[in-house]
């Protein structure tokens, strides 16, 4: 998962610093004139409006029909006929192309009336908009017969949901396909960040167990299918859902987006930072925004009118609530609270915006909703990279945490003095090797050392020389550290080796030679010329050995060591006769200094 997530984090990173800045600052300051070529028509009273019933066949209807008075009543029944003249609102006569912003239809005519008296008609129906359909939910129609003059031009829209969400724009080809291709363009890469957004929050979700980042992912995911679908871009996947199955969808996935926001800032907030009211208010709005959304998504009269302030009233007292929540959090030191706030500063103020504003089909045709969608990939990008930031910090304190823990441990089981094992170390270690032992039915020896009169160089010499030569002779041992060899200093002047592989004669002669190299160590700088010398228990058994029942044979030899003169070895042997000391310091014995014990 750790592999996952920074990926994911490389991605949203790269493609946060690339696509959303690099494209929306060049492409707005480049083609941002572009948007003045764009005339809307307003729903003014330039306008000239028709009712007549579903079955009047399409024939343009006698300009005595149409009427330039408001308002208007039972047209989401019936056909509602709009007359156009593009020479009040475009005088040059360049903007030829109807961009139409309305999908909750059953069908869309448009007749384009030349001056040599000649009419041509297009039109679109839900569920199939042909190749009429464009970017950010616009339906362009387009005169094909140049030769002559365009006069006027009539809509013809079969049970329109609601006139007052009717939005019509004229435009000149060239410019349209301009236009077009920018909104694609900020399109696609604010889905883009969205996708990559909610997959990095899923995987931090699942990596940090958070469940405020898993309803972040869901909160991505419902605005990317939102986006797709109200840019048009799923009619590549989905053609049948064109018109009023997208519009609906949208509506529904607004809905369910404020609600998993709501959600993700609830649960981000820690029990205790915000007052339970106050969250408990802000899940009250959130479900009920979610609630209304289930009227305005069935709606297909002009209830809707109805039912669109109320549920923009309660998404505002939504986002207030949330905000206050925030604020709470940020005053009681929530770094969440910090967090989501930089984040949703932006998209809460736009949401704000166009409950208040009326955007109309500015920036570009996209009108409210592309402003909502790119503050939306905002904000899943910011909270993404503050969530990476946040968990690196984590993952540092959790490293260190962990090192200390090691070396606590470690610490746990090494002599300050000499830094090899202490006794607890030599434990730890010993059952490992009897482990390795017993698997490999090897033999396990115990050597107990213990410095011959360490006690007078003590009093001679001090405590402080002391020390010293119990390090120089620690150091030596030390070399002997391995994966089948462990020592150790069990306290005061003794020290012990745990070895494996070696038995009988073979780890007599081991232990002879560390009596004689800790004799050779060179002790002149602390006591002059004097010796130290050690005496040496051994004790072995086959794989599986009691370690504990080998330490007491090994403390028993390392007595008889001590008692029968010391700088030797002793080794308990049951099988073997005693060795008296006079015949381990015969002649023949005196290099090598091993007897054993029965």
């Amino acid at each position: 998962m750790h592999f996952v997530t920074m990926g994911i984090g490389s991605l949203v990173r790269g493609v946060a610093t690339t696509s959303l800045l690099r494209c929306m600052a060049v492409l707005l300051v480049l083609f941002a004139p572009v948007a003045a070529g764009a005339v809307p028509v307003p729903l003014d009273s330039r306008l000239c409006l028709a009712v007549t019933p579903i079955a009047t066949p399409d024939a343009v209807p006698d300009r005595n029909h149409f009427s330039c008075r408001r308002p208007l009543s039972a047209y989401d029944q019936a056909s509602l006929w709009v007359r156009i003249d593009p020479h009040r609102y475009d005088p040059e006569g360049k903007a030829v192309t109807l961009l139409v912003h309305h999908t909750r239809f059953d069908r869309l005519a448009v007749a384009f009336r030349y001056t040599d008296g000649t009419i041509e008609w297009q039109q679109v129906q839900s569920g199939g908009f042909g190749d009429h359909w464009r970017p950010g939910a616009q339906i362009a129609f387009t005169p094909n017969d140049r030769s002559a003059a365009l006069e006027s031009i009539t809509l013809r829209v079969d049970r329109l949901t609601s006139y007052q969400l009717l939005r019509l724009r004229l435009v000149s080809a060239g410019e349209a396909d301009i236009e077009n291709g920018l909104l694609a363009a900020l399109i696609g890469a604010a889905l883009t960040l969205l996708v990559a957004g909610a997959l990095y929050n899923f995987s931090l979700a699942l990596g940090i167990r958070r469940q405020y980042l898993a309803w972040q992912g869901a909160w991505a995911v419902a605005m990317f299918l939102w986006g797709a679908i109200w840019s048009q871009f799923g009619l590549l996947v989905a053609p049948g859902m064109a018109g009023t199955v997208a519009a609906q969808s949208c509506t529904a996935l607004s809905a369910l987006a404020v609600l998993l926001a709501t959600l993700s800032t609830t649960t981000a907030l820690a029990g205790g930072t915000v007052p339970q009211p106050l969250r408990l208010l802000a899940l009250l709005l959130g479900f009920a925004v979610a609630v209304l959304g289930v009227p305005a998504t069935l709606a297909r009269t002009t209830m809707i009118e109805q039912i669109v302030p109320i549920l923009g009233v309660s998404v505002l007292a939504n986002l207030a609530v949330v905000l206050l929540c925030l604020i709470y959090g940020i005053r009681r030191g929530s770094p969440e609270a910090r967090d989501l706030l930089a984040a949703w500063s932006v998209p809460m103020a736009a949401l704000a915006l166009t409950q208040v504003v009326d955007i109309g089909s500015r920036f570009w045709g996209g009108g409210p909703q592309i402003l909502v969608l790119f503050t939306s990939a905002w904000q899943t990008i910011w909270l993404s990279i503050a969530a990476s930031r946040r968990l690196s910090r984590l993952r540092t304190e959790r490293d260190m945490a962990r090192a200390a823990e090691a070396r606590a441990s470690e610490l746990a089981e090494r002599d300050p003095l000499t830094a090899i094992r202490n006794r607890r170390g030599l434990v730890e270690a010993a059952q490992a090797l009897t482990h390795a032992a017993s698997e490999d039915a090897a033999a396990m020896g115990l050597l107990l050392i213990d410095i011959d009169r360490f006690k007078a160089i003590n009093d001679e010499h001090g405590h402080d020389v002391g020390d010293v030569v119990l390090c120089t002779i620690a150091t030596r041992l030390a070399r002997w550290e391995g994966p089948r060899c462990a020592v150790a200093r069990l306290g005061g002047e003794e020290f012990a080796m745990v070895l494996t592989h070696r038995s009988g004669t073979a780890l007599a002669s081991f232990a002879d030679h560390v009596r004689q190299e800790i004799a050779a160590c060179d002790h002149s700088a602390e006591i002059g010329h004097q010796r130290v010398t050690v005496s040496i228990g051994i004790a072995e058994a086959g794989g599986g050995a009691d370690f504990a029942q080998l330490y007491r044979d090994a403390d028993r030899a390392l007595y008889a060591a001590k008692r029968d003169g010391r700088d030797r070895v002793c080794r308990i042997d049951p099988a073997a006769e005693p060795v008296s000391p006079s015949r381990a310091r015969s002649p023949a014995t005196e290099g090598n200094r091993i007897q054993r014990v029965g």
